[in-house]
């Protein structure tokens, strides 16, 4: 049986100061998310492992993903946060090379002016991570693809992968200039993409397969089963749809390749990808 491995699912204890980005019409989710939880939507899909990533820029969340993930040994790896810009990253760097489950490190970038990933300084940081031996993943809208397409000029080697397949106008849509950006990312053989994301990038409930499924085929003709990784993004999923829906959706479109590409895109891309069990 293949190891499956959902790489993009997020806890948290739900403060409305500090989770002031979920509004009211998300009702659902401003309350606590954890372990029990998730592992019980997960093995009632057939999941085993996970990937918990950052959804608030402190340090503080970090060191509450690595008692979770010391605590649940489905939680396989950690994608924390940490300050790109501080002059004292690559003390904090050093800092998280002592803790294994550390795979990574994300940025919310898609609250940013859309030249950060240009800045000298953020670019200098992300090589920093890449040399402590971390990933990076990239947060961000499709209007912020241009500016990732010069991130990597930069970044020949830095392993980085694309959360929410870059967040593609599905509610209107609309694939260009996305498609045309994603295949130019895809020429990268360094970066990788997360089918993850797009059930609320969709018209929340009332997507069906078919909606989803004319983005996929962009990012499989790209990218191909050998750079995409399966995430829930469990709990904000549920603003659209329940676990099971997010892993079916997805698991029956990898069904049309053979069998070695579900392996990849349901579990060892993301094992490879953040180097689980290592």
């Amino acid at each position: 049986m293949p190891l499956v491995i959902d790489a993009h699912q997020h806890f948290w204890k739900y403060d409305p100061v500090k989770d002031s980005w979920i509004t009211d019409e998300m009702q659902v989710l401003k309350r606590d998310y954890l372990p029990e939880m998730l592992h019980r939507e997960m093995t009632a899909a057939g999941v085993h492992q996970s990937v918990a990533v950052q959804a608030t820029q402190s340090e503080q969340e970090t060191q509450f993903l690595i008692q979770l993930a010391t605590a649940y040994r489905f939680i396989t790896g950690v994608v924390g946060w940490v300050d790109l810009q501080s002059s004292g990253l690559e003390e904090r760097l050093r800092y998280y090379q002592s803790v294994p489950i550390v795979k990574g490190f994300r940025h919310i970038v898609q609250d940013e002016p859309d030249d950060f990933l240009l800045r000298h300084v953020v670019q200098q940081g992300i090589a920093q991570m890449g040399k402590a031996g971390f990933t990076y993943d990239i947060l961000i809208y499709p209007h912020q693809l241009p500016a990732v397409l010069k991130l990597i000029e930069h970044l020949p080697e830095q392993p980085l992968v694309v959360d929410h397949l870059a967040k593609p106008l599905i509610r209107q849509q609309r694939r260009e200039p996305w498609a045309g950006q994603m295949r130019a990312l895809s020429k990268a053989s360094h970066v990788y993409v997360k089918l993850s994301g797009w059930a609320t990038e969709a018209h929340w409930q009332r997507w069906q397969p078919e909606d989803i499924y004319p983005y996929f085929d962009v990012v499989f003709e790209a990218f191909g089963p050998a750079r995409l990784l399966f995430g829930s993004d469990w709990p904000v999923c549920l603003l659209s749809a329940t676990y099971a829906q997010v892993k079916h959706t997805v698991e029956q479109y990898v069904q049309r390749y053979a069998s070695d590409a579900y392996d990849a895109v349901m579990g060892g891309n993301a094992q490879r990808f953040y180097r689980l069990g290592n």
